[in-house]
């Protein structure tokens, strides 16, 4: 059990009537908790979620359409997705209970004061290394408007300007990040067919791939539904179409792909995880055709030249720089 759970748990009188669980993980807490519904944004923990609680769970970037009377708010690495979420479900608790909870390395303490704006927040337990705190909604805010809080910026590309527009909480928000950057300056010779921009964040290198290679199939695939939203509005916003996914890493990819470009994903909350990075080397030879390709930035104290070899086939090293390298590798 999450040790955020189990702070929950511990007050678990509170928590015994219509309750959504906001960012929950994908624990058994909606077993020891029966009129609870959860809300969550990571497509991994809403697959299992939905495996052992099927209906209780919903996906997505708005509270879903459930009755609630009160709300629990496991708190996100981001503040400004943090401040979206608690906004979005103080709006549905007029004379409602708002809680949030999280780790104290995670920032609970300082996160707790953005409940003041809803109210006097108290803290009602420390354990686990975590808090829980909680508030009581007076008058409700308005519904915020996800779309208006996006952060959009502009790329001056070689084949010309690419609007990029991020919402809360996804990689990068507001800034191209430095392996992108120079990803984007080694998308030259792909083979042509099917693409995959996988873990695609805002959709920049996706949007990059769909306007040098128009007539290629392009898919962009992203765990989170943040992103995935962001990445639609980057894509809009350049008069570009192509498929958007939600999925948990390369095993909910398509197959038979001429290439797959990435830079891939090794964050997750507070922690560090290389699992999906690694899944993607291990895995990409059953998503490419032959001859397909596998193009990536990494973190040049990665070790993935073995992996990639291993499970792939040569791999090259195309560029490096700013502590970032670019590797290639052919099925």
């Amino acid at each position: 059990m999450d040790p955020r759970s189990e702070v929950l748990l511990r007050q678990a009188d509170l928590f015994q009537r219509p309750l959504l669980l906001a960012g929950l993980p994908a624990d058994d807490l909606l077993g020891s908790l029966p009129q609870a519904s959860g809300w969550t944004w990571h497509a991994g923990d809403q697959a299992a979620l939905e495996s052992r609680f099927a209906g209780r769970s919903h996906f997505g970037t708005t509270p879903p359409e459930v009755a609630f009377g009160a709300a629990v708010l496991f708190l996100p690495k981001s503040r400004e997705l943090a401040d979206y979420l608690l906004k979005a479900l103080a709006a549905r608790l007029p004379g409602g209970e708002l809680f949030l909870v999280g780790e104290k390395r995670g920032g609970i303490e300082g996160a707790a004061k953005q409940l003041a704006a809803f109210g006097t927040p108290r803290k009602l337990d420390s354990a686990r290394h975590c808090q829980l705190w909680k508030v009581d909604i007076g008058e409700a805010p308005a519904v915020p408007d996800l779309e208006a809080l996006a952060q959009r910026y502009r790329l001056d590309l070689a084949d010309g300007p690419l609007d990029v527009v991020t919402l809360p909480g996804v990689f990068s928000h507001g800034r191209l990040d430095r392996g992108t950057s120079l990803l984007l300056e080694q998308l030259d010779g792909l083979p042509s067919g099917h693409l995959l921009d996988f873990g695609c964040g805002a959709g920049v290198l996706g949007a990059a791939l769909k306007r040098r290679y128009p007539q290629s199939r392009l898919t962009l695939l992203d765990v989170d539904a943040f992103a995935v939203a962001s990445s639609r509005l980057t894509l809009a916003a350049n008069g570009l179409e192509a498929e958007v996914i939600a999925a948990d890493g390369i095993h909910g990819a398509p197959e038979g792909l001429a290439a797959i470009v990435s830079n891939p994903p090794f964050h997750q909350g507070v922690h560090t995880h290389y699992q999906a990075s690694e899944d993607l080397l291990r895995a990409a030879r059953r998503h490419l055709v032959a001859g397909g390709e596998l193009r990536l930035v990494a973190n040049s104290f990665l070790k993935y030249p073995p992996l990639i070899e291993q499970h792939l086939g040569p791999c090259r090293l195309l560029a490096e720089g700013d502590g970032f390298r670019i590797y290639s590798a052919r099925r």
